[in-house]
């Protein structure tokens, strides 16, 4: 994995990528009820050019938040005590499978790309949650559970995709963020196809 010096470097995301993340995650959206926050989430891949990280795909996995003994045992011993128990919740939250992961890396690996992070959504769950959780509003900067889990994972760049619908339509906004936390510059290609080449 490549390192992005926060103070020097800048994310370049592919519209490609940007694009497909917000389809997984619109769709995730639609299934949303005061109950379920429904995650999405995605692991960047991408190259280091001239200390600029470009993101050109992005790969997609399963959650094992419940079925893997250390994302339960986490969840259980640090992550509900710490963070209150709206992460009791069973959708609330993610774990990469380890194995989805690691063949993720090796495909990366085999196509000359980098795992460089994750990208994850944040839903209006202040208008679209119970009563209890519409006190802490979301935005694309991260919640302190996503900070602790930034430095836990130590990837160098990590992007929240908030998103919520009004009058009709989906909008989004982001923004990137390093393992320190440190909100890192982020920019989107505005055209579609293989812009880096």
């Amino acid at each position: 994995m490549s390192p992005i010096a926060p103070q020097s470097s800048a994310a370049l995301l592919s519209n490609d990528v940007v694009q497909k993340f917000l389809g997984a995650a619109m769709a995730e959206y639609q299934r949303i009820t005061a109950e379920e926050p429904r995650p999405c989430f995605g692991a960047l891949l991408g190259t280091v050019v001239e200390e600029t990280v470009l993101v050109t795909d992005v790969a997609f996995g399963k959650n094992v938040r419940t079925s893997d003994p250390t994302a339960r045992e986490e969840f259980e011993t640090s992550i509900v005590p710490r963070f209150g128990p709206a992460y009791e919740n069973p959708v609330r939250g993610w774990w990469f499978a380890p194995s989805d992961l690691l063949g993720i890396a090796r495909g990366a690996e085999a196509r000359g790309l980098d795992v460089f992070g994750s990208i994850h959504l944040h839903p209006d769950w202040h208008r679209l949650g119970p009563e209890s959780a519409r006190e802490h509003r979301l935005s694309d900067r991260p919640t302190p559970m996503d900070e602790y889990m930034f430095r836990r994972a130590g990837w160098p760049l990590n992007v929240v995709c908030y998103l919520e619908k009004q009058h009709g339509g989906f909008y989004y906004s982001l923004a990137a963020w390093g393992p320190d936390c440190g909100e890192l510059p982020l920019r989107v290609n505005a055209s579609a196809g293989k812009e880096y080449l």
